[in-house]
């Protein structure tokens, strides 16, 4: 329903106005004022209250201000409204006047129903084409913000991302982001049918201003525009947590940033936060992880010894010295921070990682280690076993230098598997078991290798192949979308437009 404005000094006028435009097909809400003055000051108090007129209908000759003025003051104003006037002067002038300041149509009194009818028609008319233009602008606006918003997050230098969005999204998006909220889950996810993330859980349980953004299947982000204390963050995002337990039966674990001043450190942020999402590995029944208040270094979980062990006998079978220094001097920290610990138990347990380490050094005879574990267990403080035991690890360097492991099989296997099955739900979860790895450690080793997040490797490899399908075959892009793994088509479209900067459809049609 349109909003108009009458403005006459005459109540007869203004009824007969009234009259002729409740027997139109389109409905109007209707305001009247008796002069340009009072027409004025409706409308600025209307624009105080949220509402807008979107036709004033205005006689030209009125007292106070008549209706060639009131047009330039609400001009002035910055009203954007189209206009007519009708006046029994048939004078030229206000046909210039009324041309030079924008005005839609000029009727002649006595108006007739006829001119009149046509009149209303014409202008709704180009109201709705630019409605219909606008709504066409602000979408293609979102979608560019997107997809600009997606190439950062995946590898785009900012620079890059700058020269893209030249004006378009303006420096108050880029710079009023302050927290991001990572959101990540074990398998496919985000691509099932008949499901919308959005409308279902983040508007119905967040409280704070944010930008929504989806990266592949299995991860999300939030990015807040202000920038609540982290408790609160951590609150909500158990709340959301919560919510997609309670609707879908599945878990999701949330990291929450510290604060950021910059777009620019958007990329940086993203790191520490798949740093932080690996917290999954050692408590996978925690759902959410931060930094602490300072920004500084991330709030880790309790680590028990059994999580840690398999992971160090995870670095040893990858050949990765650098993470089982790395685990190690972490079961370090641990065990200096804690000293109700007893000797033996601390022994037992370093002499444990020993026995894991002599399986894959060949060349230390039984006899030499046994020797080793002997002066560990005589060991009279907690420095001489760790010096034990990074001798091994120097020794366990050595060897895996003479057989270099350039790129890990595992990883080769995984990404065979996504080249071949791309069109099937292909879960961080369900590849790490077919390599025997866990989740976040298949993660971490896959991007070390490839410099590429798994999920994103998965996302990308899919979106080459409909690209490709798009340019080479006839097939429909409901059968793309089901060919590429993607069950929901809206939400295979939503992914490639934020891969490629526009729909299938588009990119097919060469536009």
């Amino acid at each position: 329903m349109y909003t108009i404005l009458i403005v006459d000094d005459e109540k007869i006028e203004r009824n007969g106005i009234k009259f002729l435009l409740k027997k139109q097909a389109e409905p109007f809400e209707i305001y009247e004022a008796p002069n340009g003055k009072a027409a004025l000051e409706q409308l600025c108090s209307m624009r105080n209250q949220g509402k807008k007129i979107d036709i004033l209908l205005t006689d030209v000759k009125m007292p106070f201000m008549d209706g060639i003025e009131l047009i330039g003051a609400a001009k002035e104003e910055g009203f954007t409204l189209k206009t007519i006037i009708f006046s029994g002067y048939n004078e030229f002038e206000y046909a210039k006047l009324a041309v030079r300041l924008g005005v839609s149509d000029y009727i002649l009194k006595p108006v007739n129903p006829q001119e009149f009818a046509q009149t209303i028609e014409k202008v709704t008319g180009e109201l709705q084409k630019q409605y219909v233009e606008n709504e066409q602008r602000l979408q293609q606006s979102s979608y560019m913000r997107e997809y600009l918003l997606y190439t950062l997050f995946n590898g785009g230098s900012v620079e890059q991302v700058h020269t893209l969005a030249g004006n378009l999204a303006g420096e108050n998006f880029w710079n009023h982001f302050h927290r991001i909220v990572f959101l990540e889950f074990d398998r496919e996810f985000f691509g099932k049918k008949a499901l919308d993330f959005q409308a279902e859980i983040l508007e119905e349980n967040m409280s704070e201003e944010y930008q929504y953004l989806n990266l592949n299947p299995q991860q999300a982000v939030l990015l807040l525009n202000a920038s609540p204390h982290y408790m609160t963050l951590q609150q909500t995002a158990q709340k959301l947590h919560d919510a997609v337990f309670k609707k879908y039966g599945e878990h999701c674990h949330f990291a929450i940033s510290g604060e950021i001043d910059d777009y620019e450190k958007i990329p940086q942020t993203m790191d520490m936060l798949e740093a932080l999402m690996e917290n999954k590995f050692y408590r996978p029944d925690v759902y959410v992880y931060s930094e602490d208040i300072s920004g500084e270094t991330p709030v880790l979980v309790q680590i028990d010894d059994d999580t840690l062990m398999k992971q160090m006998k995870q670095d040893i079978k990858m050949k990765d010295i650098r993470a089982l220094r790395e685990h190690f001097d972490r079961m370090c920290a641990k065990y200096r921070k804690k000293s109700y610990f007893s000797q033996i138990y601390i022994k037992f347990i370093f002499s444990n990682l020993l026995k894991d380490f002599y399986q894959n050094l060949p060349e230390t005879r039984e006899e030499e280690f046994n020797k080793e574990i002997d002066t560990l267990y005589k060991s009279g403080d907690f420095n001489c076993i760790v010096s034990i035991v990074n001798s091994h690890i120097d020794k366990l360097e050595a060897v895996f230098a003479k057989n270099p492991q350039t790129q890990h099989k595992e990883i080769e296997t995984v990404k065979k598997y996504i080249y071949t099955h791309f069109g099937d739900e292909l879960g961080v979860e369900q590849l790490a078991d077919m390599v025997y790895l866990a989740p976040s450690y298949l993660s971490t080793v896959f991007k070390k290798e490839t410099g590429q997040n798994l999920s994103k490797f998965i996302k990308q490899y899919r979106m080459e192949k409909a690209k490709d399908m798009l340019e080479n075959t006839n097939m429909k892009i409901v059968n793309i979308s089901e060919a590429c793994g993607y069950q929901n088509v809206s939400y295979f479209c939503q992914s490639f437009r934020e891969c490629y900067g526009v729909s299938p459809q588009k990119f097919r049609n060469g536009i």
